[in-house]
């Protein structure tokens, strides 16, 4: 159906032609008017995706094809293996039905062709809106929304192409650093024993936890050690070998441990759970993400939970009032979670 002559655009005649339609049929469709004018949504369904085969420029938002509701609501995240993605992905779909949306969640796996392919399927699906969790470079993502005319918003990192809901990673890592440092101190450590392993070293997530983490050093006129930072990445046995290559060259394990993600978590306690209670009794461990089940291990844990029904509700109230020139950023804040408190509770609730 594409033109013979590469260089010659195609114009609504062609469009016509191709679809055996009129072109004042092909016009309104264009303009956005169809559904003024009676024009049935099938129809107006064949002209445009006609005209994409073409190479007529297509505005999806200015040319009206979403003027009926597909009661779609989309959301692709990286996975579902730690609690904060999967809790974003349930609170979505509790708050999508309550607004009478049908949720669609997807893994991509930070893969960015099937990020770009996924968001592509979700929006030939017409989904309303469109979350995009945990997207390294959204921007892509954000420009196929804006084109299709469908609000999107960027959730856990951001992005330069709509508006953005994430954690305070900054003041969280300060407060959780502050937490750790203050319980090397009681156990008579010095806070320069304190490391932060996991992440990815120029990720917005992980710069801000850096900067936190120095930040609560620095507030105490402190420096952390030189090789205190360890961006090891988002995954479980690239921190057990890191743990493990520091435990060689110290003879023990370090006094104090923050993890950058509970996927680093879980590679310190498969490290740990290889050696003798008296290696790790002592040790002072800290985690930017939360899980219940932490509660339950032999050794002091403090994590920092983040608040994922605020994220979700303010990237709804974007959504709905959304605005394709908005750039904001908005920075939730995180708590430390009451791990014993809340597995008390569960195991109350068990019985």
């Amino acid at each position: 159906m594409a033109s013979s002559n590469p260089t010659r655009k195609s114009t609504i005649y062609d469009v016509a032609k191709a679809t055996g339609s009129s072109t004042a049929t092909v016009s309104m469709v264009l303009n956005g008017t169809w559904a003024r004018y009676r024009i049935r949504e099938e129809t107006a369904n064949r002209i445009l995706d006609a005209a994409q085969k073409l190479g007529y420029a297509v505005n999806m938002k200015a040319r009206g094809l979403r003027l009926s509701r597909s009661g779609l609501a989309g959301m692709i995240l990286p996975h579902y293996r730690n609690r904060f993605f999967a809790a974003l992905a349930e609170t979505f779909e509790v708050e999508a039905r309550g607004r009478g949306l049908c949720p669609m969640v997807v893994g991509t796996q930070r893969d960015p062709t099937v990020e770009v392919s996924v968001t592509q399927t979700l929006l030939s699906q017409r989904v309303e809106l469109l979350f995009i969790a945990g997207v390294r470079n959204p921007t892509p993502l954000n420009e196929l929304c804006a084109a299709a005319g469908v609000p999107c918003i960027n959730l856990d990192l951001p992005g330069d192409g709509a508006p953005s809901v994430v954690s305070d990673n900054r003041k969280g890592a300060r407060a959780i650093t502050d937490v750790l440092i203050e319980k090397l101190l009681a156990g008579g450590h010095t806070p320069d024993e304190l490391i932060l392993l996991g992440g990815v070293a120029g990720e917005y997530a992980t710069e801000m936890r850096i900067a936190g983490f120095r930040d609560a050093f620095e507030a105490r006129g402190l420096s952390p050690a030189r090789d205190a930072i360890e961006c090891c990445g988002y995954n479980a046995a690239a921190a057990k070998r890191a743990l493990a290559k520091r435990y060689t060259t110290l003879g023990r394990l370090p006094a104090g441990l923050l993890l950058n993600s509970i996927t680093a978590f879980e590679g310190i306690v498969q490290f740990t759970a290889t050696l003798p209670l008296e290696a790790w009794k002592s040790a002072v461990v800290g985690c930017f993400d939360w899980d219940p089940f932490a509660a339950y291990l032999p050794f002091d844990v403090t994590m920092l939970r983040q608040d994922v029904e605020t994220i979700i509700s303010e990237a709804f109230r974007l959504a709905e009032s959304y605005d394709p020139k908005d750039r904001s950023l908005i920075l939730v804040p995180t708590g430390l979670g009451k791990m014993f408190e809340e597995a008390e509770q569960t195991k109350e609730f068990d019985r």
